[in-house]
C-alpha cells in the first residue's frame, strides 16, 4: 500500500541549508500500522506531509495504493487525497466559520456527497469521541482537545484506505486519547485501513504493528 524509496528533503534557513531527510525508505503492507517516533525537529511531520502529498521531496519516490504521489500533477493529487487519504494534523486546522458537524462532513461534501447522506456518519463519529452534543458548536466554542477530536472525525468520515496522523492524541487527556485509539482500531478492523502515526506517546506506538525511529534524517527500527 505504501512504498517510499530514497526520499530526501532539505530546507533553507537563511544562508544555511538544513538536510531533514536523508534517503528515507519505508514499506508498509495494506492494513499495516506503523508508529514513527523520534526527537522534536527530526523531520517526522515533514515525512508525513510528503506522504500526504502536502509537501514535495527533493528526490526519491512515494507510491501509495499504486499512485506515484511524487510524480502526479497537483489537480490529480487533490482528488487522490480526497478519495484515498485521511490526514490528522498536529494542529486541528478546523474551519472557524463551520460547526463541528460541518467540519466533520466537509471531505464528503468536497467529494460530491450530499450533506444529508453524510450527517448520520458524522454524528456517529462525534458520538464515539463524546462530542455528539457539541455538533452544532463552532471551533471557538470548543476546547483544544475537543477541536482535535473533531479533526480526527473529519479524517475518518469517508473511511479512507490510508490514514496519516501527526500526534493524534497529543492534545488529549488520557480518557479522550483512549477513545481516539479505539476509534482508529475500529476503522482498521472494519476497513483494513493502513495507518502511519507520528507520535511521542508510547501507548500509541505500542498499539501499532511496528515502530520506526526517525533521527539523523533516516528511519531505523526503534
Amino acid at each position: 500500500m505504501i512504498s517510499v524509496s530514497g526520499v530526501t528533503k532539505a530546507y533553507r534557513d537563511g544562508e544555511v541549508r538544513r538536510q531533514v531527510l536523508r534517503g528515507v525508505d519505508l514499506e508498509l503492507a495494506p492494513g499495516g500500522t506503523v508508529a514513527i517516533v523520534g526527537p522534536s525537529g527530526s523531520g517526522k511531520s515533514t515525512l508525513l506531509n510528503i506522504l500526504g502529498a502536502l509537501d514535495t521531496a527533493d528526490a526519491g519516490t512515494v507510491r501509495i495504493d499504486g499512485v506515484d504521489v511524487s510524480a502526479s500533477r497537483p489537480a490529480a493529487l487533490a482528488g487522490f487525497r480526497n478519495r484515498s487519504l485521511g490526514f490528522v494534523f498536529q494542529f486541528h486546522q478546523l474551519l472557524p466559520d463551520f460547526t463541528a458537524i460541518e467540519n466533520v462532513i466537509m471531505p464528503g461534501r468536497i467529494a460530491g456527497r450530499s450533506a444529508a447522506s453524510l450527517l448520520a456518519d458524522g454524528l456517529e463519529l462525534l458520538d464515539q469521541v463524546g462530542l455528539r452534543d457539541r455538533a452544532a458548536d463552532f471551533p471557538q466554542q470548543l476546547s483544544g482537545g475537543e477541536r482535535q477530536r473533531v479533526a480526527i472525525c473529519r479524517a475518518l468520515v469517508l473511511e479512507p484506505p490510508v490514514l496519516l496522523a501527526d500526534e493524534p492524541t497529543g492534545n488529549l487527556d488520557a480518557a479522550s486519547g483512549e477513545q481516539v485509539l479505539e476509534l482508529l482500531a475500529g476503522l482498521r478492523r472494519r476497513r483494513g485501513t493502513t495507518m502511519v502515526l507520528v507520535t511521542h506517546n508510547p501507548e500509541v506506538a505500542r498499539r501499532c504493528g511496528s515502530v520506526l525511529r526517525l533521527d539523523g534524517g533516516r528511519l531505523t527500527p526503534a
